[in-house]
């Protein structure tokens, strides 16, 4: 993951895959936030507009991760 902001025009970009990776697809998640994604469907940044404004003095998010294949344990009835 890597973060960039510009305070000139107070955009913050989160990027969770290649930073420069083109988007194939972007969708408004909330007025100011954008999520890019590639031709596969996955997400790979956000676009923050007016970052101090929505974000406020602190950016703080919660991700919540689901198990690899490996942590899984087969259930057998």
């Amino acid at each position: 993951m890597k973060l960039e902001y510009d305070p000139v025009r107070d955009l913050l970009y989160i990027w969770f895959g290649t930073p420069g990776k083109k988007a194939a697809l972007t969708e408004t998640v909330m007025p100011g936030v954008h999520a890019d994604f590639d031709a596969q469907g996955t997400l790979i940044g956000l676009e923050v507009l007016d970052a101090s404004e929505v974000l406020g003095r602190k950016v703080q998010f919660e991700v919540e991760l689901a198990p690899s294949s490996a942590e899984m344990v087969p259930v057998r009835a």
